[in-house]
């Protein structure tokens, strides 16, 4: 008896290998999956603004990105003891208002940069709810723990997504006609919406993506949602919250990835990185016996050797550890 659904993914046409860039873009399950890419010397960046978790807000970020957009100082405001951006996770919030500005800006400008050179956008959609602030009548990124009552919440419609999506990656071929986009659903269930509201959402999402790629060149979809909720289908693949995807599935999903849209190559570069960097966490009784020199002498060559075939990779960090 077979406990176990699994389903067949479908190979991308076009495959991610370690010259690319990677700029992934998202909520939360964006930064574990982009973490991991970064953790394998693969080169990408997360997030410029922080988690983001609606269709809408991602689309605002990324038409900074587009157009090298600066933020300005009378965007910010002031709660909480500290300055805060409504576009921006608060992570970004400071006490001193040039500096919450100056942070900001440096992100920005960064992500400007590496988006117009970069190889593949990940995109990950986390909920089709957003909330509008009722004095600005601005969309929020981020509520910033400011009283819910001076917000209203709104549910997107799958044309709502699409219009807007259709007019953003016609911005981005203007910079960047080689971009590929994925786009996903964050597995991570938004049970503060209720329920039965989570499912309507995570609906929306998934069905504006579907038309997108549909209709638009060089987007796909992978489909993360579906590996976590249908495949592994197990509470013990959540954290102690029963909300966020544990470590193990965030690897199982990451695994499935690979093998959708990785070519040959960069698979078998990866085992050799990931056994370098295993080797590098090892932490050893006795650091001055001879096994452990020899070991360290086997992997620093190793290392040097890698870094010599791809010179694109950082190993400095391992080349460190192993001197």
């Amino acid at each position: 008896m077979d406990f176990h659904l699994s389903f067949p993914i479908t190979p991308f046409q076009q495959k991610i290998n370690y010259s690319q860039k990677v700029l992934f873009l998202g909520s939360c399950f964006a930064e574990n999956i982009g973490e991991t890419m970064q953790q394998f010397k693969f080169n990408a960046q997360i997030n410029p603004h922080g988690i983001l978790y609606n269709p809408l807000s991602i689309g605002i970020a990324l038409r900074r990105y587009i157009d090298n957009r600066a933020m300005q100082e009378n965007e910010l405001f002031f709660s909480n003891e500290c300055w805060n951006s409504w576009e921006h996770h608060s992570r970004f919030s400071n006490p001193d208002k040039q500096s919450c500005l100056t942070e900001i800006n440096k992100s920005i400008f960064r992500a400007s940069e590496f988006l117009k050179n970069a190889d593949w956008l990940f995109i990950t959609f986390g909920s089709s709810f957003v909330y509008k602030h009722n004095e600005t009548e601005q969309l929020v990124s981020n509520c910033h723990k400011i009283s819910q009552k001076e917000f209203s919440k709104q549910l997107l419609t799958g044309d709502e997504i699409i219009a807007d999506y259709k007019r953003i990656f016609q911005q981005l071929k203007k910079i960047n006609n080689k971009l590929k986009i994925v786009f996903t659903v964050s597995p991570l269930r938004y049970i503060r919406d209720g329920v039965v509201e989570n499912n309507l959402s995570k609906a929306r999402l998934i069905e504006s993506i579907h038309q997108l790629v549909k209709d638009c060149d060089n987007a796909f979809y992978f489909p993360a949602y579906e590996l976590v909720i249908d495949d592994l289908r197990d509470y013990r693949f959540y954290k102690k919250d029963m909300v966020h995807p544990n470590e193990q599935a965030i690897s199982y999903v990451f695994e499935k990835l690979m093998d959708t849209a990785f070519d040959e190559e960069t698979k078998l570069l990866f085992e050799k990185i990931k056994d370098i960097i295993t080797a590098k966490q090892h932490r050893p009784f006795y650091t001055n016996i001879d096994a452990y020199q020899q070991f360290k002498v086997n992997f620093l060559q190793r290392s040097k050797q890698l870094q010599k075939e791809y010179p694109f990779l950082n190993l400095q960090d391992e080349l460190n550890a192993f001197e």
